[in-house]
Order: structure tokens, then C-alpha cells, then sequence
């Protein structure tokens, strides 16, 4: 059985399937690095795709409408191209989640603008307090991210210990680390995804390199467990509001205050068996 394993993370923008994206450019549009949903069927790629994109209920895809693809190797155009949050409510969105039902049961009522990511309003900042982030995040930036995973069972198979190493991130940036469950997604009662261990932030260095490590406690119950929800995917999160969140990954979710950068493509980890 195994009991030890490593991973090598991918970049990415999206979080689930809607919104397409947790990143927009300057003219409201999704700058989408991850599964695109087409004529042809899903597929990990990279596109430009329209805030009007038709919205299908949760659980189901229709075809993005795609207003240009990105090459795998960008032009400078793309390159420089400024990265924005999303606006409030969150834009062609069907995933009805509370993220922070404590601190922020009244999110889905707040109505904010799309800012520059460097520019997003931090709640009570003075300039004099001195905020490092001062230049435009472009997407060429943001493709620098690399990351990897080593995920170890404990000796007792009650827990596992997950530990990420970190190159090219966005400098001098809190990020928090997410777990996506196998229920969390569920049309019939999706449950809230959760921080990756608490405390769930680190920083990143003024070169962009950052380490976290966590231990959650039977994060792989066997399949058909009553009441388990195994862990099926990581996702790396900057935060653009530059804030931890105690027990929530952030209070809007999906682009409004955090925003997907690593993750691994698809679901993961059923070499893994925990017990209680």
C-alpha cells in the first residue's frame, strides 16, 4: 500500500469549471489556464473567454464562448497583459457556496468592481503602512509559478502530511493552500472546500520562492466510508487581498479575494488509504 508519493503541480487561473476562470483581463473577459469546455469535450488548454459564456446549473458543462486562444508560448502581448480580480457578484458563476458562513454569511449581496491585482483594496491599508506590491501582475508573471507536492502517510495511517516546495510565484505575497474534496463539487449537496491545514498561509520571498507543509487528520477515508469525503486535489492560492482567513480560504472565493495559480489536473490521490 502506498505510503508515500510525489507531484508535480500545474499552473493554472481556474478553480472549478464556473467561473471559467479566478482571473480577468482589463476588458472583463476570463483569461482561462485550465480546463477549457468546448464542442469537442473539456481539455486543459489556455484561452480568452467571454464573461457571457452561457452558465449550465452545477454539475453540468456547456461550451465556453472562446474570444481568442493563448499559445503555449505567449507573445509579448501576452505576456504583459494585466491580471485582474473579479467583480462582485462573481460573473458567470453556478456554485452557491458560502466560503466564510461565519465571518461573511452576506457575500453573495456584495457588489464590488473588478481591480488590477496589484491595486485590489485591502481592507484598511495606509500608504504609509508600506504595501509591496506596486507593479502591474501580468499574466506573464503569473506563469512562472512551479510547485511540488510530497504527500506522506503517518506510520498509523490516521494521517498524512503534505509538503510543497515553491519557484516563481509572486513575490513578496501571502498565498494559502486549499483541499478540494470528493463531495464539494456535489450537485446534490456540495460541501465547503477548507484550508489545507491551520494556520493556512505562507509568503512568498522577494524571488518568488515559498515552502508550506500541513497534516489533516484521515484525509483519505476508503471508498464508501459512511460520512468520508476523501481529499482529491490541492490548489495554490494568491491573495489578493492579502489576508489569511482562519477556518475559511477566503470570504468571495473563486477570483473575488483568492485566486487559483497551482493545482494538479484533475482528481488525485487514490493510491492513498487513511483511517480514523
Amino acid at each position: 500500500m502506498t505510503a508515500n508519493r510525489s507531484y508535480d503541480l500545474s499552473v493554472t487561473t481556474q478553480g472549478p469549471a464556473y467561473p471559467p476562470s479566478e482571473i480577468m483581463n482589463k476588458d472583463g473577459d476570463f483569461v482561462v489556464i485550465g480546463r477549457l469546455n468546448t464542442r469537442s469535450g473539456p481539455s486543459w488548454g489556455r484561452a480568452v473567454v467571454s464573461a457571457a459564456s452561457p452558465l449550465p446549473p452545477l454539475g453540468e458543462d456547456l461550451p465556453y464562448t472562446i474570444v481568442r486562444r493563448l499559445p503555449d508560448e505567449l507573445d509579448e502581448r501576452d505576456r504583459e497583459m494585466e491580471l485582474y480580480t473579479l467583480p462582485l457578484p462573481l460573473p458567470c458563476n453556478n456554485y452557491p457556496m458560502l466560503f466564510a458562513p461565519e465571518q461573511r454569511p452576506d457575500a453573495h449581496r456584495i457588489e464590488r468592481p473588478s481591480h488590477p491585482l496589484h491595486r485590489a483594496p485591502i481592507p484598511d491599508l495606509r500608504e504609509a503602512d508600506g504595501p509591496r506590491l506596486r507593479d502591474p501582475i501580468t499574466l506573464g508573471q503569473w506563469i512562472r509559478a512551479r510547485g511540488q507536492l510530497d504527500v506522506t502517510l503517518t506510520p498509523d495511517r490516521r494521517a498524512a502530511r503534505f509538503a510543497f516546495s515553491f519557484t516563481g510565484l509572486i513575490p513578496d505575497s501571502v498565498y494559502t493552500v486549499m483541499s478540494l474534496r470528493e463531495r464539494d463539487l456535489d450537485p446534490a449537496g456540495p460541501t465547503r472546500p477548507g484550508p489545507l491545514g491551520v494556520p493556512n498561509a505562507f509568503y512568498s520571498d522577494e524571488h518568488g520562492m515559498g515552502h508550506y507543509r500541513a497534516e489533516l487528520p484521515d484525509p483519505f477515508p476508503a471508498p464508501g466510508t459512511p460520512g468520508g469525503n476523501r481529499v482529491i486535489n490541492v490548489v495554490v492560492l494568491w491573495m489578493s487581498y492579502q489576508q489569511n482567513y482562519g477556518g475559511a480560504i477566503g470570504h468571495f472565493g473563486l477570483g473575488g479575494d483568492i485566486h487559483a495559480q497551482l493545482k494538479l489536473r484533475g482528481p488525485h490521490f487514490g493510491e492513498f488509504t487513511t483511517r480514523d
